[in-house]
């Protein structure tokens, strides 16, 4: 039987809304995906969830993606509302499963990978995690202090993205380790005219590239531990560009 809630104190809703907090998710290992686009490529790429959940008089044949009935949960505007994150909800909601894989070293670290390092701003991170998968990189690693790429704001910005490469939460000055020990490139991103332009670089088939925070750049430690630090030419009077436009730059100047 199709089960429906219909109060903002059911059980199920209350550890919903706790999804949208860091500890919520550390400690029920789920997190809350909101918006028809996200949920849909979740759908259609059959990944693992806990429930799906959609507001009374939404259009489950509209979905370009097929629901497993005994995992839908139907809810009335009233709960919708409550445990949306935006404003203008629209209905529809999933619950996942937080992988522990997220947070294991990959055994193959061949490819292209796009490194954050202390990035914070939800917008910024989803559209770097777009750009990397229209780009074509193979995976993006969320270093420390950067935000969780779980959390709701996050998510929606990737928009489906998050499903097309590998995600990971690591310890960046491991990863380049590893990256120097199979002789693989390590580039970061510096605001400095006498570093290396992008264009200058022939880069190889296999390299990491590390973006920093959106006011302080990258850490002085990971500075130094590149193989080269790239600069982009700015022939305007603007002082730097937005971190995520830049990764965009540097992404598809280096796979070019």
């Amino acid at each position: 039987m199709l089960e429906k809630i219909s109060s903002v104190k059911n059980s199920k809703v209350k550890e919903w809304v706790k999804l949208k907090t860091n500890n919520g998710r550390k400690k029920y290992r789920r997190f809350f995906l909101e918006g028809r686009h996200p949920v849909e490529t979740a759908l259609v790429e059959e990944r693992q969830y806990e429930y799906l959940i959609v507001e009374e008089g939404f259009d489950l044949a509209s979905l370009e993606a097929n629901v497993d009935e005994d995992k839908l949960i139907v809810v009335t505007k009233e709960v919708s509302k409550h445990i949306a994150d935006t404003v203008h909800e629209q209905g529809i909601f999933l619950i996942g499963y937080v992988e522990d894989a997220v947070y294991e070293m990959p055994n193959d670290t061949t490819g292209q990978w796009l490194l954050l390092d202390n990035v914070q701003d939800p917008g910024n991170i989803g559209t770097m995690v777009r750009t990397a998968d229209a780009a074509g990189f193979t995976g993006v690693i969320f270093g420390s202090g950067t935000a969780d790429f779980y959390n709701p704001k996050i998510l929606r910005a990737m928009q489906g993205s998050q499903y097309h490469l590998q995600l990971k939460r690591l310890n960046l000055q491991k990863w380049i380790e590893a990256c120097h020990q199979a002789h693989q490139a390590v580039y970061g991103s510096i605001l400095d005219e006498h570093a290396q332009s992008y264009r200058d670089i022939d880069a190889p088939k296999d390299f990491s590239l590390i973006m920093g925070n959106e006011g302080n750049g990258m850490s002085p430690e990971l500075v130094k531990a590149t193989d080269c630090n790239l600069y982009i030419p700015i022939k305007g009077n603007a002082e730097s560009l937005n971190v995520a436009v830049a990764a965009g730059v540097l992404m598809f100047g280096l796979v070019s």
